[in-house]
């Protein structure tokens, strides 16, 4: 198959290179950096060198492809100049565009755990946004993939546990959190991409699911910090935190009503009556020597 790859050489795009081309497809992958495209080829990939945000660039780069796995580059939110409503916004309607003039017939679309929601789930709203767009394309096979907690995500606490020797966010603690590794996301799309599909479809992929206590009793014995603590702080007290170090306000308060809403069930209202069957393979106690080497290395 000729498969388009997006999200250059991330987390979760460089294993998924890997796979397809290891099972003998023919991948391109879309990267805004041109001096990615030696690692690329070095995968043994082609790489289209562009953006996602230029909808003509995504068109002439789908066209005659078998198969295209589209996801949301990660924005800067500590950008005070930064509109993340816009931006996922406008690349959600590139890709749709783009998947209704090339003619390609089958699509994977990165979501997210929430994004069956209207309202009340923070920066996760506009992958209801996106869902929706996609949605009224036809003729077009879609998955729409919605992974839960990223592991990677919790790299984010490694300098409060460094300062103060806890993990402090408003959610978790005793509430269970579904995490999932990018090696398994991988997997999953590699599986659902490579599959004829008439329709839509949503899958959720997660790997583990554990409490916030436990969460940090396994990266606690990772660092050499067996007692470390999941503290549960307010909505107000988290917000309070993001801000003072430097996180924009409004993607701020995003993120907190989206936390808010993982920790009071809502967020994976969904996910739970539709949860995978088999948890994928790598566990937080695999991830956790990585995490490992990041704190050390800060």
């Amino acid at each position: 198959m000729k498969i388009i790859i997006t999200g250059s050489l991330g987390n979760i795009s460089k294993p998924l290179i890997q796979e397809l081309v290891q099972k003998g497809h023919q991948v391109t992958v879309i990267s805004s950096k041109l001096e990615n495209q030696a690692a690329i080829e070095t995968l043994g990939a082609k790489a289209a060198i562009g953006s996602v945000e230029n909808s003509t660039f995504l068109t002439e780069t789908f066209t005659g492809a078998d198969a295209v796995y589209c996801m949301i580059p990660r924005a800067n939110y500590f950008d005070p100049n930064l509109d993340l409503d816009a931006f996922t916004r406008k690349i959600g309607n590139n890709y749709a565009e783009a998947i209704e003039k090339s003619g390609v017939k089958r699509v994977v679309f990165l979501s997210s755990i929430g994004a069956h929601l209207e309202k009340d789930s923070g920066i996760i709203l506009r992958y209801h946004e996106i869902e929706a767009f996609l949605n009224k394309l036809s003729d077009v096979g879609i998955t729409f993939m919605r992974p839960t907690s990223f592991f990677y995500n919790l790299e984010a606490y490694i300098p409060i546990i460094k300062y103060q020797g806890i993990i402090a966010a408003n959610y978790g603690a005793d509430k269970m959190i579904p995490w999932v590794s990018p090696l398994d996301i991988a997997s999953a799309i590699a599986e659902e991409i490579t599959t004829p599909l008439d329709g839509r479809k949503i899958r959720y992929v997660a790997s583990e699911e554990l409490t916030g206590e436990e969460t940090a009793h396994i990266l606690g014995n990772a660092i050499g910090k067996p007692n470390l603590k999941w503290v549960l702080t307010t909505d107000q007290e988290t917000l309070v935190g993001l801000i003072n170090i430097g996180m924009q306000p409004k993607i701020a308060e995003g993120l907190v009503e989206m936390y808010a809403a993982l920790y009071n069930g809502l967020l994976a209202e969904d996910y739970s009556r539709n949860k995978p069957v088999i948890m994928r393979k790598v566990k937080l106690i695999d991830y956790a020597k990585e995490f490992a080497l990041v704190f050390n290395q800060k």
